[in-house]
């Protein structure tokens, strides 16, 4: 579906006036009237919601199913707590007092009839269903049943009266005393699909699913609160009992989230670049960041040139950033028109925040705001297209030569039941990818990509979500180069921007514009865990002479290299390079010799093993396989090169060379530090 930046208005109505609209970019199809009132001493809210509902498949549906996500905390016998409890990150931080808990009850809920004719009442109807995994104890997906099927392409309202309890922050939700970070804090209707409804229960390691529509929100809080959320505002009331009451209205979005503090400092800024629409910029930051302001908006700014100049322009024409209160656990996510980033009081340039996290979750304005794919299921297609991008931006804004994180273990021990040494620490000129890899490399085969998000292993979510799809779109682009691939992911930009695709249109997408058939790659990194792994396993140069050709069970060498007049040579190399993974990708292979000279040999990689032997006046030096670093995939960098090593002493030599480079990127995180 091609997004188009039409001109004009439509007009809806809202709290009883009439808002202008652009006209539809998307097809507005789940709209929502929310009035909500903060309670914040006692940690509530109370809410009444008009749902604006369009059948937009092929098949009618006699049924409602909403999310009611805050559910997933209401005790410990929620599917989501259960999920937590079994990954390796948890969002618990410690017991759980009575008060941290946090739910949403549903009290009325009424089909709204034509004018003049009376609401029905569903409230009778609704039950809890568990279609993930039975569990009776979960509530987080409430079902309604209609008096008669919704057909194709009719409409219906429905109004739904509720009140909630806010947690003590869950999954970047809730609340640490008087600041308020408030998502996913409504029912929320599935998304309905040709086959039924789509609407997973609440799980800990994926995100969200919903329709597009237009949001027309208002806001109750205490008047000295400062408030932030998706779209602008278009109203503000002061009720005159110490509360004050703002509306915010947004269309062509799949969500709405808000937040509030009394301890906000608001800053302006604006973005403009050529032939990108100008961006208004309201960062709200804690007073105790406020001198890294600045920062926040130049990474802002980048996330919205690069992106937007890459795949297509951000179209909202605003966006709030928000810097969460120390310790509310709010930071790193995003939403509509709106995101958290995350800094420290103390936070030198380079060390990954409030850059890298504000680059990131800006981008989610393009993979997720405007890319609506569902993140229970395909969560790659969002945090793996995006990490790649913030890869890129980071690059292309601050050099490849960032502070990246990185945790020093001495060669050997992690393995062989040793208690290793753990030291945390930055290098600098390290990859973009360095991080990346680091989460991937021990998780390479735990699962495989295609398995839907929400049933990964425990363990598995960052690191193949996140980290393998930036790692095989890397690749993509080493091997394609970025001339070709940027087109092809602007391509699936603009035929999905408002839309819910699926991995085979993305694929696709890549296909149709590189014109090329990409299966023998995605059946490797997609439609399985194949670990990929290429090594040097031997290298040798010795005099002619004293060397006889050896017949190699893997069938011929490649024998390449005479000396330039045809006379004899008196140095003949022999290098074994390896596949040690399942994974296959064509490869090169380079030798410098020691005059300096190089020859670069292209490989296949489909053997296990391969022979190259080479004929030169002059002695080999060193051997590298994939010495672009083009297969990013490759879990194991350390094997990728050998040097032509001594006879005598040679395990000496072998661990003197690792512990020498482990003892370099030791005294480098020292010098960062000094």
């Amino acid at each position: 579906m091609q997004a188009a930046y039409l001109v004009g208005f439509w007009w809806v109505v809202g709290a009883g006036m009439l808002v202008a609209q652009p006209d539809p970019v998307s097809p507005r199809n789940a709209s929502y009237t929310i009035e909500v009132q903060l309670d914040p001493e006692a940690k509530t809210l109370t809410g009444r919601q008009t749902l604006t509902w369009r059948n937009i498949q092929t098949s009618p549906t006699d049924e409602l199913w909403f999310h009611l996500y805050w559910n997933g905390w209401r005790n410990n016998r929620s599917t989501w707590l259960r999920e937590d409890r079994i990954r390796d990150r948890s969002d618990l931080g410690g017991e759980i007092r009575p008060e941290d808990w946090g739910w949403i009850e549903v009290d009325e809920v009424s089909l709204l009839q034509g004018e003049g004719q009376a609401s029905i009442d569903l409230g009778h109807t609704a039950r809890h269903v568990s279609p993930d995994d039975g569990n009776r104890e979960d509530r987080t997906v409430l079902v309604l049943d209609l008096p008669a099927a919704v057909q194709p392409g009719e409409e219906i309202r429905v109004e739904l009266r509720w009140h909630a309890k806010i947690p003590r922050t869950f999954a970047r939700t809730g609340f640490r005393g008087d600041f308020f970070f408030l998502a996913h804090w409504f029912p929320k209707l599935g998304v309905f699909e040709s086959d039924g409804w789509n609407c997973h229960q609440y799980h800990a390691s994926t995100e969200y699913f919903s329709d597009y529509g237009v949001y027309d929100v208002s806001i109750t809080v205490p008047e000295e609160f400062v408030l932030g959320a998706t779209g602008r505002q278009v109203d503000r009331v002061e009720n005159g009992d110490g509360t004050v009451t703002y509306r915010h209205e947004q269309a062509d979005v799949h969500a709405f989230t808000w937040t509030t503090s009394p301890d906000y400092v608001e800053v302006v800024g604006r973005f403009e670049a050529p032939d990108l629409p100008a961006v208004d910029l309201r960062l709200l930051i804690q007073p105790e960041h406020l001198g890294q302001a600045n920062r926040h908006l130049y990474a802002t700014k980048a996330a919205l040139a690069s992106y937007g100049s890459w795949y297509g322009p951000y179209p909202y024409g605003h966006v709030t950033i928000i810097d969460p209160a120390w310790g509310s656990g709010a930071g790193g996510m995003e939403y509509p028109t709106l995101f958290t980033a995350g800094t420290r009081l103390f936070n030198p340039f380079g060390g990954g925040s409030p850059e890298g996290v504000t680059v990131h979750e800006a981008g989610h304005q393009f993979w997720y705001g405007l890319i609506g794919n569902n993140e229970f299921e395909d969560a790659w297609l969002d945090e793996g297209l995006n990490t790649f991008s913030t890869n890129r931006t980071m690059a292309q804004t601050y050099g490849p030569g960032q502070h990246v994180r990185r945790f020093f273990v001495p060669p050997g021990t992690k393995d062989r039941g040793f208690l290793p040494l753990l030291l945390e620490g930055f290098t600098y000129g390290g990859s973009p990818y360095a991080s990346r890899m680091e989460r991937y490399r021990d998780l390479a085969d735990i699962d495989r990509q295609d398995t839907h998000s929400y049933r990964y292993h425990p363990a598995a979510g960052g690191a193949l979500s996140y980290s393998k799809t930036a790692l095989w779109l890397g690749t993509l682009e080493g091997y394609f180069g970025w001339e070709r691939l940027r087109p092809a992911m602007s391509k699936f930009f603009h035929d999905w921007q408002f839309g819910h695709p699926q991995p085979a249109d993305f694929f696709a997408a890549l296909a149709e514009s590189l014109g090329e058939d990409l299966d023998w790659f995605t059946e490797q990194v997609f439609y399985s865990a194949a670990r990929f792994d290429y090594a040097v396993q031997s290298v040798a140069s010795v005099e002619s002479e004293l060397v006889g050709y050896m017949e190699r069970a893997s069938g011929d060498p490649i024998l390449v290299g005479q000396t330039e007049d045809g006379g004899e040579v008196p140095y003949r190399s022999e290098v074994v390079v390896r596949r040690h993974g399942e994974g296959i990708f064509p490869v090169e292979i380079l030798l410098v010799f020691e005059d300096e000279t190089e020859l670069r040999v292209p490989w296949d990689g489909k053997e296990r093993w391969r022979l190259v032997v080479v004929e030169r006046a002059v002695r080999l030096k060193y051997a590298v396989v994939d010495p672009g670093h083009v297969l990013l995939l490759d879990i194991d960098r350390t094997n990728n090169s050998r040097l032509l090593e001594p006879q005598a002493g040679r395990p000496a030599w072998k661990w003197a060379s690792r512990w020498m480079i482990w003892w370099q990127d030791f005294l480098s995180m020292l010098s960062f530090f000094g």
